[in-house]
């Protein structure tokens, strides 16, 4: 290892493993000090290097808030020069690793860039892979007798250990440690595809299509995993699907792209621990530096042939809903059955009730018949899981979607109509925010749609 200073502003040549290990840990400590003065000194935020609130901005990516703009924006302008940095010497590692250019984007994805880092740090130069000294001996001694050569059994391995890995990562985040993010749902598989693929590869190469699908193999196992053992049930397994086959795939392209570089035996053990690690150690962070919680606004309407006096005395308090026709919700989403309210005027409380519970509604705004606004104190559970066994509790039903406030508003028409709008502020604690909200809101629209139907059906029918 000889770094120069060159090292962090030519993108010529190449650099081993040691060199782009000093610079990395190098430049992020100089960029963390650097944005902890500029802190201190302009906007007056004090922090050390143990304060995890900031750890996240580093981790995650976060997006600033309105008020803290300036303050991101500053962070940003002085960040070009280790961005820069870090492309440079990104792209110089894995040239000298023979891989094609585009992957130094993985240098700018959340989490993955973690893997990415600890992964570039491990593998040794592409020079470097054709001689197996000793060392890959007693590597093959160890490792060889395990994996199968033939192509059948090769894979049959990799699959199982790739996901019986998966299983247990899976409940660290999800049982230990109660998170529901990134690098649960974005390394996790992003690594159990890669695995898979070097399992597969470590014999002899395999191709693009063979890796891809051992990748893939390993998030249906997993996910039926999850489901024999209790630890989660088939609606979230099934939604998290799309996103941890598009990631595991991806992780089995770089591990077939790997086989060119790697002297199988002696390097794939290390490849194997070095992203093991790389998870475990992002969902501690992720824990530790969770982050932001977004909020999320849904908001549908109907035109109800009806005054908007009759429309809000079925808003404020119905009766019970007819059963529900959706499959979404006779498969076990949680559906409103009917609405009561306590009181009149702001301070009453409405309860919505749905088949999994009441959602406890203190009225904040009565503006009869304009605006019905009331925050939420109380949500039930989401959905009730599928699952083989009787029941089943994952801890994604507790507290990680919550409703936090509700309005209807009416609005007259000329017709002598009534347009009723209905809208949701909601969170969620699982990651990434906008994959799940890809989810999470057509839920909720159908749910809206469900009560506003019900209004209007209600409304146009009675009498004046």
């Amino acid at each position: 290892m000889k770094p120069r200073f060159s090292d962090i502003w030519r993108w010529d040549g190449t650099s081993d493993r040691g060199t782009y290990l000093f610079w990395g840990v190098l430049i992020f400590a100089m960029k963390y000090n650097l944005d902890r003065t500029l802190g201190w000194l302009w906007f007056d935020k004090r922090w050390t290097v143990f304060d995890w609130e900031h750890l996240r901005l580093y981790l995650w990516q976060t997006i600033p808030t309105q008020g803290d703009r300036p303050y991101y924006l500053v962070l940003f302008a002085t960040s070009l020069p280790f961005l820069w940095a870090g492309v440079v010497l990104t792209l110089r590692r894995l040239r000298s690793l023979g891989w094609q250019p585009w992957w130094v984007l993985m240098f700018l994805v959340p989490v993955l860039k973690l893997i990415f880092f600890a992964l570039l740090c491990v593998l040794p130069a592409r020079a470097k892979a054709v001689t197996p000294d000793t060392q890959s001996i007693r590597w093959r001694d160890i490792f060889g007798d395990f994996i199968p050569r033939t192509y059948i059994g090769s894979a049959i391995a990799a699959v199982g250990v790739s996901g019986a890995g998966a299983l247990g990562l899976t409940w660290l985040g999800a049982v230990v440690l109660g998170d529901y993010g990134g690098a649960l749902f974005v390394g996790l598989p992003f690594c159990m595809g890669f695995l898979a693929a070097l399992i597969h590869g470590y014999h002899e190469r395999r191709s693009l299509w063979a890796c891809v699908s051992v990748a893939n193999g390993t998030v249906l196992l997993a996910g039926l995993g999850l489901l024999l053992l209790a630890i989660e049930g088939f609606f979230c397994i099934l939604m998290a699907a799309p996103i941890a086959m598009a990631l595991a795939s991806l992780g089995g392209a770089l591990g077939y792209g790997v086989q060119e570089t790697i002297c199988r035996h002696n390097d794939s053990p290390k490849l194997f621990c070095a992203a093991f690690l790389a998870v475990a150690v992002a969902m501690g962070l992720e824990h530790g530096a969770p982050p932001p919680i977004p909020l999320f606004e849904v908001r549908t309407s109907v035109v109800v042939n009806a005054p908007p006096q009759r429309v809000w005395r079925t808003v404020v308090s119905f009766p019970d809903l007819p059963p529900p026709t959706e499959l979404m919700f006779k498969l076990g989403i949680a559906y409103p059955v009917s609405a009561r309210i306590q009181g009149t005027g702001v301070g009453a409380i409405r309860y919505c009730n749905f088949s999994t519970g009441p959602f406890v509604e203190p009225i904040e705004v009565w503006d009869e018949p304009r605006v019905l606004k009331f925050k939420v104190t109380q949500n039930p559970e989401p959905m009730q899981e599928w699952t083989p066994y009787r029941y089943v509790h994952p801890p994604h039903l507790d507290a990680y979607l919550e409703s936090r406030a509700g309005q209807f508003r009416l609005v007259s028409l000329d017709s002598g109509s009534t347009l009723l709008e209905g809208t949701t502020w909601y969170h969620h604690r699982m990651w990434p925010a906008r994959y799940w909200q890809a989810w999470s809101d057509p839920l909720i629209h159908r749910i809206h749609r469900r009560v506003l139907n019900h209004v209007k059906s209600l409304s146009e029918r009675n009498d004046p």
